[in-house]
């Protein structure tokens, strides 16, 4: 029994003034109240030890918790470099499409450049020996074929100078910053890369390409790499789709890649369809989620239309797809017109 208890009890035990039935009441509760400091003293030996094991496990969480913050940490940093070179991969990938288009299309006005520089060669020859007769007549007039020839030559020498200068905007870094750009000219001009990119892959492939530029469609404010990249993807794919159904079906199927551009609204609209293999319902839902491809293992990242998504949406546009599977695949572009 506890001290205090047991000297009030010696003492109630040998009083002498206090009838035995008090007494033996007072001892009673004294006894019960030992009873049940005793079951308090051990509920309250045993929540110590509960709270010294649970402060202990507690420690032990947090030193477990913490490790794996470090290895959760470290396993984003790792993430975000292998995002950065998906996407550096994905970027390259997308200047090689290009690379066989800008080729075909730079040799055009080369050729011209070439050619005419023979010819100002042998005019500028022509026009010595006159000089030397004395024709000034016909030194004027082949002087005048010279200047004309320069011209062309200065025209196609622009030409070729573009061509390079849009595969350094396509292959660098974009900064952001968006630009007044003719967004006909922008796809047309990413139309014909496509196409050639895809002919000298393919030196089999074939397909009907038709236009439909809105004249209202003017200058839309945009980064213009930044969306060239976008068209380039969704032409890229297209090409693709209808190759893989040219394949397949029987004779007599006829690819075709169409490109519309329209001023709807507040909005500019630029549509790229194709009469290829569609896309299955299940596939729809995901083609724009990052890393998904319905291509074999290492022939593409995944990242394409996820991108793509991403550039159109920092423009403050929207992108959506309409399929039917076996009939073909239609992607709008809904840019801001202002």
């Amino acid at each position: 029994m506890n001290s205090h208890l047991q000297t009030l009890f010696d003492f109630i035990s040998q009083s002498e003034t206090l009838p035995e039935a008090d007494r033996q009441l007072l001892l009673g509760a004294l006894k019960k109240a030992d009873n049940d400091l005793a079951i308090s003293l051990f509920k309250l030996d045993r929540t110590e030890k509960v709270k010294r094991t649970t402060a202990i496990l507690l420690e032990e969480t947090i030193e477990e918790l913490e490790q794996k913050r470090k290895a959760v940490e470290e396993a984003l940093a790792e993430l975000k470099a292998t995002q950065a070179q998906l996407i550096h991969s994905e970027k390259m990938a997308s200047l090689g499409e290009l690379t066989a288009g800008i080729a075909h299309e730079i040799q055009n006005p080369l050729n011209f450049v070439n050619n005419f520089s023979e010819v100002s060669k042998e005019l500028l020859e022509e026009l010595t020996q006159e000089i030397e007769k004395g024709d000034w007549e016909e030194v004027k007039a082949l002087a005048r074929d010279v200047i004309q020839n320069l011209e062309k030559i200065n025209h196609h020498g622009k030409r070729a100078d573009g061509i390079v200068k849009g595969m350094l905007q396509h292959s660098r870094s974009s900064d952001g910053k968006k630009e007044p750009t003719d967004l006909n000219t922008l796809v047309d001009e990413y139309l014909r890369l496509a196409y050639h990119g895809m002919r000298a892959k393919n030196k089999a492939f074939n397909a009907n390409l038709e236009t439909d530029f809105g004249e209202a469609v003017g200058e839309v404010t945009l980064v213009p790499q930044d969306i060239g990249r976008v068209v380039l993807n969704l032409l890229t794919n297209a090409f693709h789709a209808v190759d893989e159904k040219k394949e397949q079906a029987p004779e007599g199927f006829q690819p075709k890649v169409s490109v519309q551009t329209r001023k709807n609204g507040k909005y500019i609209e630029l549509r790229v369809a194709d009469n290829g293999k569609g896309i299955p319902e299940p596939v729809k839902a995901k083609i724009f989620q990052p890393f998904f491809t319905t291509k074999p293992t290492g022939q593409g990242t995944g990242l394409g239309l996820s991108l793509s998504y991403d550039i159109v949406k920092s423009h403050g546009g929207d992108i959506l797809v309409a399929s039917e599977e076996g009939e073909g695949t239609e992607f709008t572009i809904k840019l801001p017109s202002e």
